[in-house]
């Protein structure tokens, strides 16, 4: 009897241990406007046919955490589950007065700043419940600045795997080599989440990415 206990503990105990997750919690971070809803949106209307949210050219459009759960992506004949989890662009400093440039009024600027605090305060939270990252950069803009470098000491700190995406290789700026030379301990993908250029690259990325949970 003490024996038959003994084995089927030990079953269960390696069964969980190797058994692979059913859904793969896939959080999207990165500053403002360089394409985190845009990428997931692009992925989530090819995998689950709608969107998961709203793209604008006034920052700060995301301002709290969305998701999207049961998203099968399949690629080269591998399939796998992931919950979509689109985060607000993290910044050290959000101002009112950002909003106003964009013609929104002083009073719609003040709460859409507000939320935008906030949303900056859940994503870091929601961090702990992230199995991997996507970290989305604009590929026009200089990688060295005080929010990328904050975004990364926290995955470093809670030892979550990491994919850079250097999104909106579609422009003349764009130099996916400065990103590169910013990180060059994690994999760089370029793409353009709006034409949906290279992401067969980011696919593969992804699935290899899986392994190291």
């Amino acid at each position: 009897m003490v024996i038959k206990v003994f084995k089927n503990f030990f079953k269960k105990v390696f069964s969980n241990m190797f058994q692979k997750k059913e859904h793969i919690k896939l959080g999207f971070y990165g500053p403002p406007n360089a394409g985190k809803t845009s990428l997931a949106n692009r992925i989530c209307k090819d995998f689950a046919g709608e969107e998961i949210g709203t793209v604008s050219k006034i920052p700060h459009e995301t301002r709290n955490v969305q998701f999207k759960e049961k998203v099968e992506i399949s690629y080269k004949g591998k399939q796998m589950t992931f919950k979509m989890i689109d985060t607000p662009g993290i910044a050290t400093k959000i101002d009112y007065e950002d909003f106003l440039k964009f013609k929104v009024k002083k009073k719609e600027a003040k709460t859409r700043a507000k939320e935008a605090t906030q949303g900056v305060v859940e994503s870091i939270k929601w961090l702990d419940d992230m199995d991997m990252v996507v970290i989305v950069l604009d590929a026009t803009e200089n990688p060295y600045n005080q929010v990328n470098i904050t975004i990364i000491g926290n995955l470093v700190a809670r030892n979550i795997p990491v994919l850079i995406v250097a999104n909106k290789i579609d422009l003349r700026k764009a130099d996916i080599k400065k990103i590169e030379a910013a990180f060059p301990e994690y994999d760089v993908v370029g793409i353009s989440a709006k034409y949906g250029k290279n992401l067969e690259e980011f696919y593969e990325s992804i699935f290899k990415l899986t392994k190291k949970i």
